[in-house]
């Protein structure tokens, strides 16, 4: 589920920069969130996905972010659906956080474009 929704790259490199220091947090994040949560069937991918980019944003976890909003693109969200959930992001967490979360957004939405 993880490379389906992040992409080989994103998971190879996770892992490749693994130490015996990190290695329990990242088969934690494998089992439990990619293994169980993303799994369940009542939410489809997508709208984990945008939740999941509304929460991190909200949390200013910009290099999470930036994973997340392709994994969101991966799951058939749009450009503009990612801009609605950073506009509530704006409203309820502040316009400074919303502006960091549509710069991070923006380096993946604005790479995919010709």
């Amino acid at each position: 589920m993880r490379k389906q929704v992040m992409g080989e790259a994103f998971v190879a490199h996770a892992f490749a920069n693994m130490t015996p220091f990190t290695e329990p947090i990242q088969q934690h994040i494998t089992r439990k969130a990619w293994g169980d949560v993303w799994q369940r069937g009542t939410l489809d991918l997508k709208t984990r996905s945008l939740i999941t980019v509304t929460m991190l944003a909200a949390l200013g976890k910009q290099h999470e972010l930036k994973g997340h909003v392709r994994g969101a693109l991966n799951n058939g969200a749009t450009p503009a659906e990612l801009q609605e959930v950073l506009l509530q992001v704006a409203v309820y967490c502040g316009v400074p956080t919303a502006v960091e979360a549509f710069r991070t957004a923006a380096s993946v939405v604005d790479a995919d474009q010709p």
